[in-house]
């Protein structure tokens, strides 16, 4: 195992990314409403702030998917300080989406043509399971890795909407070192990007201090050992544990965890 005193540096821009954003004004040009996609686990850090600015004076809502992932009562404090119309969605549950469907009505009214949304948001922070549920079936691909949507898609929802998903865009330079692993934990880093003992450290180092040292979550060499992750000779395998620990917190294994706080991590921005 790593010396716990080491931090990757971790950072993902690709150059689809950088296309994508420069064609972004054009994108926004072609709707009536943003629906601004993130991960409720990370409200603050999973909302890429050139994205806000690019949507300009457009109507949006805003979305915080993965709510059965995250710590209710911080997805409620959140939901009150993004403000409205903002809501959160698990979206593996029926019915989820019949008040996204009814926000949606709100914004963009009664139109003489169908409406036009664009769905934004950082990879992997659930844009195409949100196009999913607000059309009924599967229409856009969807998987649990970065870097999936590449190129720009327009669907049906019904005969009064129409929805753009486009690629995942993180911000040119992720600032923070809480920010990096978070973002990589929740799978907005590509795992190829980072050092998953690296940030299986960080996560448990920061949760231990969250809840004083009371929490029940195994750190990697428990886990590894738990798990039988060994090596001949009897040597543990940290790097594959490592990647099973990041996917077991990431499927929310260890129970729900908002890895961001509504008043301390936006108060200390």
């Amino acid at each position: 195992m790593k010396d716990a005193g080491f931090e990757q540096i971790i950072q993902w821009y690709p150059g689809h990314m950088v296309a994508a954003m420069r064609k972004m004004a054009d994108y926004i040009k072609l709707v009536d409403v943003v629906i601004e996609v993130a991960d409720a686990r990370v409200p603050y850090s999973g909302f890429n702030p050139m994205l806000d600015q690019a949507a300009g004076n457009k109507r949006r809502l805003k979305i915080l998917t993965r709510d059965d992932l995250a710590e209710r009562p911080e997805t409620v404090r959140w939901l009150e300080a993004l403000g409205p119309p903002s809501l959160s969605v698990n979206a593996r549950t029926q019915g989820a989406f019949v008040e996204v469907k009814r926000r949606l009505r709100d914004l963009v009214g009664d139109g003489h043509r169908p409406q036009r949304a664009l769905v934004v948001g950082i990879p992997n922070s659930g844009k195409s399971s949100v196009i999913n549920g607000l059309a009924g079936r599967s229409v856009a691909r969807t998987e649990d890795r970065a870097g999936v949507t590449r190129q720009l898609q327009w669907f049906k929802v019904g005969t009064e909407l129409e929805v753009m998903d486009t690629p995942g865009i993180l911000v040119p330079r992720i600032a923070s070192a809480d920010a990096q692993w978070k973002l990589a934990l929740v799978g907005a880093v590509p795992r190829d990007h980072y050092d998953p003992e690296d940030v299986a450290d960080r996560f448990h180092r920061w949760l231990t201090e969250k809840t004083g040292g009371r929490t029940k979550v195994p750190d990697l060499p428990a886990f590894a050992q738990a798990r039988g992750f060994v090596r001949r000779g009897g040597e543990s395998d940290y790097h594959n544990a490592a990647r099973s620990y990041v996917k077991d917190v990431n499927d929310g294994k260890f129970g729900r965890i908002t890895l961001e706080s509504a008043t301390r991590d936006v108060e200390t921005a």
